[in-house]
């Protein structure tokens, strides 16, 4: 299939799935328990006063009827107030999404070069002390719990050796750069923009413990995916004709077997991207870092439902992004595919 056919084919698909996780958060928020009116308003408000910020929040309205008014001004671009900020949720959550986006995207580079390294460690290796080891390490990295390899690495990298920041994304003394800067909101890609090296250095030390954190589990899952594969793809037909040809060990992995074995690896790496994206709220909130992870988190604790609903819908059209990038990069890596 062309690129073009799968675009056209994909797309209807990841909006209908995008709108839908939007309307399944949306409702779960309307049926939680509690008032968003009185937390708005705030303990003291009287009667009347709730009374009006429900007609303002439109919560006065029945659930059909709100549910209609949100799928309009979500593809309008209208996601609502977000309750504990007071601001628009699609600036909230977009200008969160950028911090998340650059925490994600550098541990899912980690997680793909680390795990394809384990993983071709352990299928050379395949039974051998090598193997042990890579299987070990990955297993640890699978079974670490997050808040507990993210309170170690501070322990022991931050307050005890004294080589990486504790929390947050960059030193205080950037912080008027930062903040007068128009650019993309990656900090060590405006860094670079600006040709300013010590916030580069800065903001790139800052996102290292996190990353690591987030990189985990990816990580010890995609290792075990492609030493899996691997071995698999070592056992085929044109494995073993450039073994008995004569080619060296080392040859056949990188050039015969690697390439056809990245697929499950691939897709993996779409699933993790999106369960990283969607589940790094004990990570920024340990490292201080002001992401996506950490905004849902408030916005459950003061039962802020636009913001959930736009955050979730967010991270849904990530998820699904990264599943056809992963889809149109496939055939291209390996050929069968097509």
């Amino acid at each position: 299939m062309s690129t073009r056919r799968l675009l056209l084919r994909r797309l209807p698909q990841t909006l209908l799935v995008a709108v839908g996780v939007g309307l399944v958060a949306f409702v779960i928020t309307r049926l939680l328990p509690g008032d968003a009116a009185s937390t708005w308003a705030g303990p003291r408000a009287s009667r009347e006063e709730l009374a009006l910020v429900r007609e303002q929040l439109g919560l006065d309205l029945p659930l059909p009827e709100q549910i209609v008014r949100y799928l309009i001004g979500l593809a309008q671009g209208d996601w609502g107030i977000s309750i504990h900020t007071r601001q628009p949720v699609v600036d909230d959550v977009m200008g969160r999404l950028v911090a998340s986006l650059e925490l994600v995207g550098i541990a899912m580079l980690v997680a793909f070069f680390g795990g394809i390294a384990l993983g071709m460690a352990g299928a050379r290796w395949k039974g051998r002390w090598p193997d042990w080891i890579t299987s070990g390490l990955t297993a640890i990295l699978v079974a670490s719990p997050v808040f507990w390899l993210a309170l170690l690495l501070q322990l022991t990298l931050a307050t005890d050796l004294d080589l990486f920041p504790v929390a947050g994304r960059f030193d205080r003394e950037f912080r008027d750069v930062v903040a007068e800067s128009s650019g993309t909101g990656i900090i060590m890609l405006d860094a670079l923009l600006m040709l300013n090296g010590p916030l580069f250095v800065s903001s790139a030390t800052h996102v290292v413990l996190p990353a690591l954190v987030v990189a985990a589990y990816p990580t010890g899952l995609i290792a075990r995916l492609s030493r899996a594969s691997l071995i698999e793809t070592m056992g085929e037909e044109h494995v073993r004709m450039a073994r008995a040809i004569g080619y060296p060990e080392r040859t056949i992995l990188w050039r015969f077997a690697l390439r056809p074995s990245l697929g499950p690896v691939l897709a993996a790496l779409a699933l993790v991207f999106g369960y990283a994206l969607g589940n790094t709220f004990l990570v920024e909130n340990i490292f201080n870092w002001p992401g996506l992870g950490s905004y849902v988190a408030d916005s459950i604790s003061t039962l802020d439902a636009p913001s959930i609903a736009g955050a979730t819908v967010v991270v849904a059209i990530a998820y699904l992004i990264a599943n056809l990038v992963v889809d149109l990069i496939r055939p291209i890596v390996d050929p069968r595919l097509r």
